[in-house]
């Protein structure tokens, strides 16, 4: 794991929610925003898609995400909901459903080996897109947990399909219908997480191995289900925004902010 002393790339002075470096053929997209649990904002999604688009152009052989602080990313701010726009909820859902469209397929479209290294609970989307990584590293005090039925959403980033395909269709329901919470060692026997490492030489171990792979050769294919995974996020975009334009979905939103403000 490239270390803070690592050199930020040129443009990385240009992200405020993200820590962008470059270092040893690795370039590492750091989510930054620690004391929210790196919720991601609408600001946020679009400098993620900004973040890969240049470290797929760039000279790094394999691409990593992580988190800032104790947690890997908390999923969707739901604070993206309380901003109404001009043309009410119809065009907040839509919009909404076009940023996360072209999210999900900056991940399916993104040339080089992505690997995700979890260094605390994983929440909502940052759990749902794991499918597209080629190796998934986590310290075992991470969680993964994808409460979307307790908000009225259904699952996106191509979980849909990936989560099935890698561990079964009772296993994938348990996690993305019925919001089961999976520690690290069940995430991993589940086959979502590649291995899981004690908390205390987590960084160290998954450096020596990041360092070994970034000594590949460039140009590292990925897998081939391209098209079929963009057919998967379509669907689950266009049913997440009929979910948002929901009664059901605002109400669960509503009440979330409301127990949220008792605490």
């Amino acid at each position: 794991m490239p270390d803070s002393t690592a050199q930020p790339t040129g443009s990385a002075a240009t992200f405020d929610t993200l820590l962008v470096s470059t270092e040893d053929n690795i370039t590492t997209i750091r989510f930054n925003r620690p004391q929210k649990k790196n919720a991601i904002t609408v600001e946020m999604y679009n400098e993620i898609i900004k973040a890969l688009e240049e470290s797929g152009k760039d000279d790094s052989v394999i691409t990593v995400i992580t988190g800032s602080g104790d947690f890997y990313c908390s999923g969707n701010d739901l604070t993206n909901f309380t901003k109404i726009p001009e043309g009410g909820t119809q065009q907040m859902a839509k919009d909404a459903g076009e940023l996360l469209r072209e999210f999900v397929k900056a991940f399916i479209d993104f040339p080089k080996p992505l690997i995700a290294v979890i260094n605390g609970p994983a929440v909502g989307v940052s759990v749902t897109l794991l499918g597209l990584f080629e190796v998934v590293y986590a310290t075992e005090r991470a969680t993964f947990h994808t409460p979307f039925s307790q908000l009225g959403q259904s699952p996106e980033g191509c979980s849909s399909y990936t989560f099935p395909k890698m561990m079964g269709n009772a296993k994938a329901s348990e996690m993305l219908l019925f919001n089961k919470k999976l520690t690290a060692t069940q995430a991993c026997a589940q086959g979502l997480v590649t291995e899981v490492f004690p908390d205390s030489s987590f960084q160290t171990e998954v450096a020596t191995r990041l360092k070994a792979y970034a000594k590949l050769p460039r140009n590292l294919i990925r897998g081939t289900e391209k098209e079929r995974l963009h057919t998967v996020n379509d669907q689950e975009v266009e049913r997440l925004v009929e979910r948002w334009l929901s009664d059901e979905c605002m109400q669960a939103i509503m009440s979330f902010f409301q127990a949220k403000a008792k605490l």
